[in-house]
């Protein structure tokens, strides 16, 4: 990523792309700092902290259940986070954020050998202040790394056709760990647009070549830890009981239920789709560029051309974005972070339609542009007030001196211009997310409050056991934590006390067996489903529920 940014450009445009970038990476380094947000994030990286308690990592854990569902590369990579930095938020998130920065290089590089440098750093722009980009860089799971591998693969792949056959051995590294983040799918995505453009442009030699045979037993010999710990965890055990069956296989399960077993609905977790959910969830999720990319793909479709002219650039990045974008309407299930992978992709062909538009055009997507520029700096500041984010009246008197000085200096019709105001709506929510909106919202994540109180007052207490559903209070307690599942399965030795987590509610079930005392009381809520009632700040409280912890001694 420096080696891009810090090369000289060669006009003022180009220039003005760089400052960007690298406005919006600092920007991004605010979003390490708060809590790790319920449900996956937290969930993902009590996995990986039990790696480093257990001493284990091989076998996947959540509350000392083995654990089927996601491949370990993520878990991997947080816990050898922790390993350097000591188990924080801070640490889950860092990985993150450097190989989202890696897939920013990676998109760089690609744009630069299939479009031009100037097309490329709009992409690049466009790709960082993408809206769910910039929440994903906060509640952390794992399309930001997803995102990157595939890229860099794309990326090799596309050196090894054109000159570089030796570029199949990265090529096939980055794809391997793709698939070790979320499963064999990845290579689709990855390998779709080659497969159409050899097809439509009638290489089919490409196919019987040495160099892509070779790239594919690279993935399979790459991929082996993944089987590895799968078979240790699972195939040497068909006693254990997983999805409520026996003789469940962590291999089969990699190479299919995981991911194509989900798109088929045939399973153990399963879905209910809607072929319509991504065109909706785009629509917010790439603000602010979704409106130029929609008025880009109707101008394709009108020229019925939407994979484009049998060249490499538009065919490969067009029949990837295209091929993944299906797979994900028509899989049975579906989460809005899933069409992240597709962003780069998204990105580029929308850079490539404005870079190519004339002065009318242009100006009339600049219009749309400042409409979407003021409605995303009313929208943001209405939350401000409707939320009540602690120091709302600065974040509207930054946000409006910001917006106005943007607004003075990219009024002009230019592609530069437009680009640099966009971004700018970024930046402004990216400091709202960062330093407003999530600290705030984080309040009500009640087993993250209630581990970082245990921290600060009980940091080498008892075991502490855990009742309810909260993953970040596993993640946060500075102990191991015991969970239970059944008030009756709690145990205390009559010389004992235990710390107990528990939804409120539960508390009176307690008094007949045991000397209790309400350490303290802690507000929750579903933070990831927001909903009117929580977000109105005079409504709020009756939406939230209770947790408490709670010390026991046992009835002498």
């Amino acid at each position: 990523m420096m080696h891009i940014y810090q090369r000289g450009s060669t006009n003022l445009e180009e220039k003005a792309y760089y400052i960007v970038i690298w406005i919006i990476a600092f920007i991004s380094i605010f979003s390490l700092f708060g809590g790790v947000m319920e449900p996956d994030g937290a969930l993902y990286a009590s996995i990986a902290k039990n790696m480093l308690l257990y001493n284990d990592w091989l076998n996947l854990y959540v509350r000392g259940q083995d654990w089927l569902d996601k491949p370990h590369l993520t878990f991997w990579l947080a816990a050898s986070s922790f390993k350097l930095l000591g188990i924080s938020g801070f640490a889950y998130k860092l990985p993150s954020l450097l190989f989202g920065w890696l897939g920013s290089y990676y998109l760089y590089l690609l744009g630069s050998k299939l479009y031009k440098r100037r097309i490329a750093l709009i992409a690049v722009v466009m790709f960082m202040t993408a809206f769910h980009v910039v929440i994903s860089n906060f509640d952390v799971r794992a399309e930001i790394y997803l995102t990157t591998f595939t890229l860099a693969a794309v990326f090799h792949y596309y050196i090894a056709y054109r000159s570089l056959s030796y570029h199949v051995i990265p090529g096939s590294f980055f794809l391997a760990c793709g698939i070790m983040v979320k499963g064999i799918f990845v290579i689709i995505p990855v390998l779709s647009g080659f497969i159409c453009y050899w097809i439509i442009t009638k290489q089919y030699r490409e196919f019987i070549k040495l160099k892509w045979w070779l790239a594919l037993l690279l993935v399979g010999i790459f991929i082996l830890p993944e089987l590895y710990a799968l078979y240790i965890q699972f195939d040497m055990h068909p006693e254990k009981v997983i999805f409520n069956q026996q003789n469940v296989s962590g291999i089969r399960f990699f190479l299919w239920d995981s991911q194509f077993g989900r798109f088929f609905n045939t399973g153990p977790i399963k879905g209910k789709g809607d072929v319509s959910f991504f065109l909706h969830t785009t629509l917010w999720a790439f603000l602010p560029w979704s409106v130029i990319f929609y008025i880009a793909v109707f101008n394709k479709l009108k020229k019925r051309s939407i994979i484009g002219k049998k060249k490499a650039t538009t065919l490969i990045i067009n029949s990837n974005a295209l091929v993944a974008f299906l797979l994900f309407s028509f899989s049975e299930f579906q989460l809005p972070h899933y069409i992240i992978i597709v962003f780069p992709h998204f990105a580029l062909f929308t850079a490539s339609y404005l870079s190519s538009l004339k002065h009318k055009k242009l100006k009339a997507i600049s219009i749309i542009q400042q409409v979407i520029f003021v409605l995303v700096l009313v929208l943001l500041i209405m939350i401000a007030f409707v939320f009540d984010v602690p120091f709302k009246f600065l974040f509207v008197v930054l946000a409006l001196l910001t917006g106005t000085i943007a607004y003075i200096l990219f009024f002009r019709v230019s592609v530069r211009n437009l680009v640099c105001l966009s971004a700018v709506s970024a930046v402004i929510f990216m400091l709202f997310a960062y330093a407003f909106f999530y600290p705030t919202l984080l309040r009500y994540q009640a087993g993250m409050v209630a581990g970082r109180w245990l921290q600060n007052h009980h940091p080498n207490g008892p075991v502490k056991s855990y009742l309810g559903h909260r993953f970040s209070f596993d993640f946060y307690a500075p102990t191991k934590v015991e969970y239970v599942d059944d008030i009756s399965q709690l145990k205390s030795k009559s010389d004992n006390k235990q710390i107990v987590f528990l939804p409120t509610t539960n508390v009176p079930d307690l008094t007949s067996k045991y000397q209790v005392k309400i350490l303290k009381n802690f507000s929750d809520y579903h933070i990831t489903k927001l909903k009117w009632g929580f977000l109105n700040h005079k409504t709020r409280e009756k939406t939230l529920t209770s947790f408490s912890l709670v010390e026991l001694r046992k009835i002498q």
